[in-house]
């Protein structure tokens, strides 16, 4: 697809047309979920987060001016959603069905969808060889999505004891993924980062 029918797609997007959006999320969507991937560092997430964004997208969409700008700004949509995401500091937004219409209909190929799926198969592994609490910290930050500070309150515990508990757990994690299969680890690297973008 060339970039004067990708503007000429966002113009009739703009103007309701929901098969020419639908047209952009197909034509978006790898880019979008790899770069939430590279944010969010977890698959399933990521998949939501590209959900989010191209709905967030949809509504947001008359306010672009130029719509030879749309990936950039995609792009960006993209960033702060899953700053936000990972920060917690304030629930994205209700996804009105109705919108979600055009971004349901067009899902990644079933060789996307199984990737995603086997990643989430090994980390499920390398989640069950870690202690209960490291086990149950990483799940409450990145499966039930808790902040830092509801976290500190579940586990009664400082704010501080959390930060310290996740990067550990990120750390174990990041060492049973690699006695599993080195390659894990390189693949699900970001999850044993710092908390820098917490």
């Amino acid at each position: 697809m060339s970039w004067n029918e990708i503007t000429v797609l966002v113009e009739k997007a703009k103007t309701g047309d929901r098969e020419a959006y639908g047209e952009l999320v197909v034509r978006f969507q790898n880019s979008v979920y790899a770069m939430a991937l590279s944010r969010v560092r977890d698959p399933l997430e990521a998949q939501e987060l590209a959900q989010d964004v191209f709905v967030h997208a949809m509504r947001k969409l008359p306010q672009l001016r130029d719509p030879r700008c749309f990936a950039g700004w995609l792009r960006r949509i993209t960033a702060r959603m899953a700053i936000n995401r990972l920060t917690r500091k304030g629930p994205l937004f209700g996804a009105d069905p109705e919108m979600l219409d055009a971004v349901q209909g067009h899902e990644r190929s079933p060789e996307d969808a199984l990737e995603v799926s086997e990643a989430v198969e090994q980390l499920k592994l390398g989640l069950a060889e870690l202690k209960p609490l490291d086990r149950q910290t990483l799940e409450a930050f990145y499966i039930r999505g808790r902040s830092l500070k509801q976290m500190a309150r579940e586990f009664e515990v400082p704010t501080g004891t959390i930060k310290r508990r996740l990067h550990v757990a990120r750390q174990r994690l990041k060492d049973a993924l690699e006695a599993i299969d080195p390659n894990l680890a390189e693949r699900f690297a970001g999850l044993a980062g710092e908390l820098a973008t917490v």
